[in-house]
């Protein structure tokens, strides 16, 4: 596994954290959702820009958030 922090669009981001158990919850201001995982009870915001990739600090913020490393983030 690698521990790189991979490019990922949202959809790409959305895909991994339904696969750890998050279900959409809400929309946020603008084109941000907010996704909840029951079990864990963990919120993250997903910035849902079209045809635009997350940033990587986005994308370390959302998986230090939701309790995951990055090996485990890459591997869903």
């Amino acid at each position: 596994m690698s521990s790189r922090l991979p490019v990922l669009k949202p959809s790409d981001v959305i895909r991994k954290l339904r696969k750890a158990g998050f279900m959409f919850d809400r929309h946020a201001k603008g084109s941000h959702e907010i996704w909840y995982n029951p079990d864990t009870r963990k919120r993250t915001i997903v910035p849902n820009h079209s045809g635009k990739n997350i940033p990587k600090g986005t994308l370390r913020a959302i998986i230090q958030q939701d309790g995951f490393t990055i090996e485990e983030f890459n591997s869903l």
